[in-house]
């Protein structure tokens, strides 16, 4: 059952990080610290999303819920990670427990995060994740935890935000990655497929492959037919062009067909991979050509943040705060240039963010010949 909070004065508040990791984070917990010491608050840290408050056992001398102080979060902006350690495994609305028969059961231990939270004597949570943290939030904030949400994927999907940080890191590491490819495959006459991350929404392969001057794009957006990407390869051998760079965002699906998932277990979200293995299998069937595959993964998500991703975290940071202090509850904080606004969580939840068809980097890419391997249309 929810309860009706109480906004008392804060003197005390808490930050997570949770979900994947993301370029831009520890920008966000020293603007959050800072901020928050600046008006006399004391700010603490919960260690590996909510692992430190649901399992403070893990934790000896300096425990779950660290305090942050300026020492603490001093020369942390530039650095990838999180200071704070995250965690996208053991969802605590469907938290896997075992029982004596030994079958898995997922319970729900979000009233022990209040639980603890109050005993720590916190007064607020500033939640910093993607959807998945966002839906705890909102339950969190419903059973009476006063909560301000910070958005946070690579993927850029989140809905009600221009745009998220770690976004724009991962996009310049995987134009570099590509741009690198393009040497070598033309060295050696190869197809090159590249995939990348994203999730669902195909933004870092669209924003990359466009940057990178890819020959064809694939993304979840857009189902593909492998026979137009095969067309692709051929008419630029035709024309003496005997490599080709394809980009593959990792929810990308052939029409007709489903994502590629590579595991999928309890207490976890889907994991998708494999499409890279199976787009290159596939033009190598119908081209005959040598192609490679390069799954760039991980790497788009460590590394130092570019300075527009530092300020994109600092400002989410500070609006969290400032939003804690203008008295607000139960909302996200949202870029909208040149702006920081609040929105309701309840808008914000469950709401993905699709890349456009009709967009002008779409359109922008057809225009300088990038294929998309539409389905729905015809093979010239």
């Amino acid at each position: 059952m929810s309860t009706k909070k109480k906004l008392k004065k804060i003197k005390r508040i808490a930050i997570s990080t949770g979900g994947g990791d993301a370029p831009g984070l520890n920008a966000v917990i020293r603007a959050v610290a800072l901020s928050g010491i600046k008006r006399g608050w004391e700010v603490y840290g919960i260690r590996d999303g909510f692992h430190g408050v649901l399992l403070p056992e893990q934790y000896h001398e300096e425990g779950g819920i660290v305090r942050m102080t300026r020492e603490k979060v001093r020369g942390i902006t530039h650095l990838g990670g999180t200071m704070l350690g995250t965690s996208n495994r053991n969802n605590p609305m469907r938290y896997p427990i075992e029982m004596p028969d030994g079958t898995i059961e997922e319970v729900d231990r979000t009233d022990e995060i209040v639980r603890a939270l109050r005993l720590h004597h916190i007064d607020a949570l500033i939640s910093v994740g993607g959807d998945g943290s966002l839906a705890i939030s909102d339950v969190l904030s419903k059973k009476g935890m006063r909560v301000i949400h910070v958005p946070k994927t690579i993927d850029n999907d989140l809905d009600k935000t221009d745009a998220t940080f770690g976004f724009d890191t991962a996009v310049g590491f995987a134009t570099e990655s590509i741009d690198r490819l393009h040497s070598t495959a033309a060295s050696h006459g190869r197809v090159m497929v590249v995939e990348v991350m994203g999730r669902y929404a195909g933004w870092i392969a669209l924003h990359a492959g466009v940057a990178g001057s890819a020959d064809a794009i694939l993304i979840p957006e857009i189902p593909y037919d492998i026979r137009k990407v095969g067309k692709k390869i051929k008419d630029r051998d035709r024309m003496s062009r005997h490599y080709t760079i394809v980009v593959v965002a990792e929810g990308a699906k052939p029409a007709g067909g489903s994502v590629t998932i590579r595991e999928h277990t309890i207490g976890k979200e889907e994991r998708l991979g494999g499409i890279g293995e199976q787009v290159a299998h596939e033009i190598r069937s119908i081209t005959d050509k040598e192609t490679r595959v390069v799954v760039l993964g991980h790497l788009l998500r460590g590394g130092t943040p570019t300075a527009l991703d530092r300020l994109r975290a600092l400002r989410f940071g500070a609006a969290a705060v400032r939003a804690l202090d203008d008295g607000q509850d139960g909302i996200m904080v949202a870029l909208d240039p040149p702006r920081v606004k609040y929105v309701p969580i309840s808008e914000a939840i469950g709401q993905m963010k699709y890349v456009p068809v009709d967009s002008d980097t779409v359109l922008t890419a057809r225009d300088l010949g990038i294929t998309f391997a539409d389905a729905d249309a015809d093979i010239d």
